[in-house]
C-alpha cells in the first residue's frame, strides 16, 4: 500500500506522526497526550455553521471495534479505550451502531429495549463514561435510532401478540389472512416481501392473524399511524439526548409506513437472490407520511443545544427524492445519506460527475452527505477495484476514493478500518456465516460478515482486538501487515494518507468552507474546484479513474485563476510533487492530485 507522495508538512502533522509512532494502541495508550490533541475543527476556519456541516463522522460497529473483557465481542469500554486514536485521526463524531438489548438476530437492529444497554456491550454507566470521555476530546456521539421495527422479544411486541384486545395490539401491523388454502392453511394478506427474502407476513397461530415485518421475521414493524407509538418513540429520542448524545442516524426511515389498503406491490421480471419474484416496494417504501414523522423527530432534537443532527438512511432513487428528506422548509433531516453516490460501485467518471453535480445543486440547497463504506456494503477497497489485480493499483484506487470522500464539500462518513485499508473477508463456507442474510441467501447472497470483521490494531493475537481464543468473526488474514501499529510510523501508509487528508480538510479554507464546482478536463478524470473564500487560494482536485495516464487541460482564466495551479498539496503521483507545475498536467493511472490554485 506504499506509494510516493510529497507535500509541505505542517507542525501538526509532524506531532501527529510522532504520537502515532510512539503509541502502542493498546487501551489507554494515548491517555497522557489527549489534552495536547488539536481541536477537531481548526479555529482559523471556524464559522457560524453547525459542526455537522464540516465535521468528519466515523462509523463504529461495536461488536468489531475493541473487546476489553475477553469474550471475543467488542464493547463500550473498548470504544472508550480507543478515543485517543479516533481523536488523533481527526474525527469529529462517532456514529455507533445499535448497542441496545437485543437477541442479536440482526446484530442489534432487532431491539428489545430502546432505553437500555445490552450487557454484552457493558452498562449504562459504561456508556455515560464513554460519552463524557468523548466530550472531553471534542468528539460527538451519534446513536443509531431504529424506528421501523422492534425485536419480537420486545416487551411491547410480547404484549401485542398476547391477544387481539391487548392495549398494545395496534402498536404493530396485524391483519387477517386473505383466505385459506384447500387444506386450511392461511394465505398472507398480500404479496409484500421481506427485504431479507420471502413473505413479509408471519402467521401467529395464537391470535390467528399475520403480523408484518419488512425485515426479518423476528423484526415486527411498528405501527406509526398509532399516536401512542409516536409518543413512545419520540420519548426514546429524548432519553438519549438527555444522556448527552449529539444526534441520531435514523435506520430504514423510508419504511416507516405501509399502504393501509394493502395493495399488492408490482411484480417485475426475474427472481431475486432468495428465489422470490422481483417486486417494486411501491406500497411499503417512501410513503408521504414519512416526512411528517421526520419533522416530529427534528422538533424533538431541536429542543436541545449544540446543533444535534439527524442522518437518514433512505435509499432514494434520485436527487429529487433525496432532496425531500431535507424537508420543504429544511425542517427534517440535515444529512440524508446519499446512496446514489455511495453505490456507483465502479470507476465511472461521467456518472460520478453527474451525481456529484446533482447533489451539489440539489433543489433543497441541503448539505450533501457522502460515504463509500458501512456495515452493509463490501469494503471500498473491493467494490471499486473489481477486475484490478495489481495490489499497488488497488491501493491507488482506495486512496483516490478517500480523497473524493474527504475533499468534496459533502460531510464525509468513514467506516472503521477503511483508514488502514481493511478488505472484505467473505466466509467461504455456509457453516461460518453469522449474518442471517447470508444464511438465507447462500450461496448467491453470502451476507455482510465480510465487511464486519474485527478492527486490526497490531500484529498480536487477534490483531489486538481481543484476547479471546475465538472472536465473533475471524480476524482478516492480512492483519500482520494491515494494522494501525504497523502503518502509524510509515508516512506512506494508508492510515497517514487518511490522516493528512482529514487535516487538510480541517485547515485549508477552500476545503473547509469553499463552494464546489465540477470540472471536466478529461472524460476519464473526476475533477472539481473548491473555491477559496475572499483572499484565500482555491483548491483543484483531480482523480484519474482509469488505468492509463490522463492529461488535464484546465481553462484557468475562465475559472478566475490567473496564476493556475501553483502548488501541490497532496498527491500519490511522483511527477506532480515538485514546482513549478507545467500546463497541461498529466496524471498517472488511478492517481490523485490536490493542488492549490490562485
Amino acid at each position: 500500500m506504499n506509494e510516493t507522495r510529497n507535500r509541505t508538512s505542517s507542525l501538526t502533522n509532524h506531532l501527529l506522526c510522532a504520537a502515532l509512532a510512539l503509541g502502542s494502541f493498546l487501551p489507554g495508550a494515548f491517555a497522557q497526550t489527549a489534552t495536547q490533541v488539536p481541536p477537531a475543527v481548526d479555529q482559523k476556519n471556524t464559522t457560524a455553521d453547525p459542526w455537522w456541516k464540516h465535521g468528519v463522522i466515523y462509523e463504529i460497529y461495536p461488536r468489531s471495534f475493541q473487546d476489553t473483557d475477553g469474550d471475543g465481542i467488542g464493547d463500550i469500554k473498548g470504544i472508550t479505550s480507543r478515543l485517543d486514536y479516533i481523536k488523533q485521526l481527526g474525527i469529529d463524531a462517532i456514529w455507533i451502531t445499535p448497542m441496545y438489548p437485543s437477541p442479536q438476530i440482526d446484530f442489534g437492529y432487532d431491539i428489545a429495549d430502546y432505553t437500555a444497554i445490552d450487557p454484552q456491550y457493558g452498562t449504562m454507566a459504561d456508556f455515560e463514561h464513554m460519552t463524557a470521555e468523548a466530550k472531553r476530546r471534542n468528539i460527538r456521539v451519534i446513536m443509531d435510532y431504529v424506528p421501523n421495527h422492534t425485536s419480537d422479544q420486545s416487551a411491547w411486541f410480547k404484549e401485542s401478540r398476547s391477544s387481539r384486545d391487548n392495549p398494545k395490539r395496534d402498536w404493530y401491523i396485524w391483519r387477517d389472512p386473505k383466505g385459506y388454502t384447500a387444506d386450511g392453511k392461511p394465505i398472507p394478506p398480500n404479496n409484500w416481501q421481506s427485504w431479507f427474502g420471502h413473505s413479509a407476513w408471519e402467521w401467529d397461530p395464537t391470535t390467528k392473524q399475520y403480523y408484518y415485518h419488512h425485515f426479518y421475521v423476528q423484526q415486527p414493524d411498528l405501527n406509526w399511524r398509532n399516536p401512542e407509538v409516536i409518543k413512545a418513540m419520540m420519548d426514546v429520542l429524548r432519553f438519549w439526548m438527555n444522556k448527552g448524545v449529539n444526534g441520531f442516524r435514523v435506520d430504514a426511515v423510508s419504511r416507516l409506513f405501509e399502504d393501509p389498503n394493502l395493495h399488492d406491490d408490482p411484480i417485475q421480471p426475474g427472481l431475486n437472490a432468495f428465489g422470490d419474484p422481483n417486486i417494486q416496494h411501491k406500497y411499503t417504501d417512501n410513503l408521504p407520511e414519512v416526512h411528517d414523522m421526520l419533522r416530529e423527530m427534528r422538533k424533538v432534537i431541536d429542543e436541545y443545544p449544540g446543533n444535534p443532527v439527524l442522518i437518514s438512511e433512505a435509499d432514494e432513487p434520485n436527487i429529487f427524492e433525496l432532496s425531500k428528506m431535507y424537508g420543504a422548509n429544511n425542517d427534517e433531516v440535515q444529512l440524508p445519506m446519499d446512496f446514489q453516490v455511495a453505490d456507483v460501485n465502479e470507476l465511472n467518471a461521467p456518472k460520478f460527475r453527474q451525481l456529484l453535480d446533482e447533489v451539489e445543486n440539489n433543489p433543497a440547497h441541503g448539505q450533501p452527505y457522502f460515504f463509500f463504506g458501512n456495515h452493509d456494503q463490501d469494503r471500498i477497497w473491493d467494490r471499486y477495484s473489481i477486475g484490478v489485480n495489481d495490489p499497488a493499483m488497488k491501493a491507488r484506487i482506495a486512496r483516490m476514493m478517500a480523497a473524493l470522500l474527504l475533499t468534496s464539500r459533502a460531510t464525509p462518513q468513514m467506516y472503521y478500518g477503511d483508514e488502514i485499508g481493511m478488505v472484505t473477508t467473505t466466509p467461504t463456507r455456509i457453516e461460518d456465516v453469522r449474518d442471517p442474510e447470508g444464511i438465507t441467501g447462500w450461496p448467491k447472497q453470502k451476507g455482510r460478515d465480510g465487511e464486519r470483521t474485527p478492527m486490526q490494531w497490531d500484529t498480536s493475537k487477534n490483531a489486538g482486538f481481543s484476547t479471546s481464543s475465538t472472536t465473533w468473526l475471524p480476524v482478516a488474514p492480512d492483519y500482520k501487515t494491515v494494522n494501525v501499529a504497523a502503518e502509524s510510523p510509515d508516512r506512506e501508509s494508508m492510515l497517514n494518507w487518511y490522516t493528512r487528508l482529514i487535516e487538510l480538510r480541517r485547515t485549508n479554507a477552500a476545503l473547509y468552507e469553499g463552494s464546489m464546482q465540477m470540472l471536466n478536463p478529461n472524460e476519464n478524470v473526476v475533477s472539481y474546484l473548491r473555491k477559496g473564500p475572499a483572499g484565500k487560494p482555491s483548491v483543484i482536485v483531480a482523480l484519474n479513474f482509469s488505468d492509463k495516464p490522463q492529461t488535464l487541460k484546465y481553462d484557468y482564466t475562465a475559472l478566475g485563476l490567473t496564476k493556475g495551479a501553483t502548488k501541490t498539496l497532496e498527491t500519490n503521483d511522483p511527477s506532480l510533487t515538485h514546482a513549478p507545475l507545467t500546463k497541461p498536467v498529466t496524471l498517472a493511472p488511478y492517481a490523485t492530485w490536490i493542488a492549490e490554485a490562485r
